[in-house]
């Protein structure tokens, strides 16, 4: 699924960002060479992130 469209982020990117630590959607952004642009995504992005930190 797509999460970003600004920047063609998927779920699977951010959730393998979160598992290589990042904490937060811009952190996730960043190691993905990329930045929130419009920002309707970032709370999506949280979500996804929060879950996978839980589970870890």
């Amino acid at each position: 699924m797509v999460v970003c469209v600004c920047n063609a982020i998927r779920e699977k990117e951010i959730r393998d960002a979160a598992r290589k630590g990042a904490q937060t959607p811009s952190t996730a952004y960043a190691a993905l060479g990329r930045r929130a642009r419009c920002g309707q995504c970032v709370s999506f992005a949280r979500q996804i992130i929060q879950s996978e930190t839980a589970t870890a």
